[in-house]
C-alpha cells in the first residue's frame, strides 16, 4: 500500500494541473492529508461511494497520463543517473560537489 501511495503522490505531483479542481481536492485530501473516504464524503456532502469512485477514476487517469507522457519514469531514470554520476565524480574529484548539488536541486533530489 505504501508503494501505491508513493506512486500516486508522484503522479499527482506531475499531473495535478491536468485534473479538475474536484479531482485535485479529493486526491490531495486522500493521499497527501490522509483523510478517509468517509471524512472526504462528509466534507463535500456526498456518499463515501462517490468519493471512492472519483478517486479510482482519477488514479486511472493519472496512470494513463504516465503511460503516454512518462514524466515519472523519466524522473526516476534521471534520479538514478544523477546518483551514479555523483558517486563516480566524487570518487574522482570531491571538488565537483557544487556542480552535483546544483543538478540535484534542479531535480528536487537534495
Amino acid at each position: 500500500m505504501l508503494e501505491k501511495t508513493t506512486r500516486m503522490n508522484y503522479l499527482y505531483d506531475f499531473y495535478n494541473s491536468l485534473l479538475t479542481p474536484k479531482q485535485q481536492s479529493y486526491m490531495s485530501l486522500y493521499y497527501l492529508d490522509d483523510y478517509s473516504l468517509g471524512e472526504i464524503a462528509e466534507e463535500y456532502g456526498v456518499s463515501r461511494q462517490a468519493v471512492y469512485d472519483n478517486i479510482k477514476r482519477t488514479e486511472a487517469m493519472l496512470e494513463e497520463y504516465e503511460a503516454k507522457l512518462l514524466l515519472l519514469q523519466k524522473f526516476q531514470e534521471r534520479s538514478e543517473l544523477i546518483k551514479k554520476m555523483k558517486k563516480m565524480l566524487l570518487e574522482e574529484d570531491p571538488s565537483k560537489q557544487a556542480m552535483l548539488d546544483t543538478i540535484a536541486k534542479l531535480e528536487n533530489l537534495d
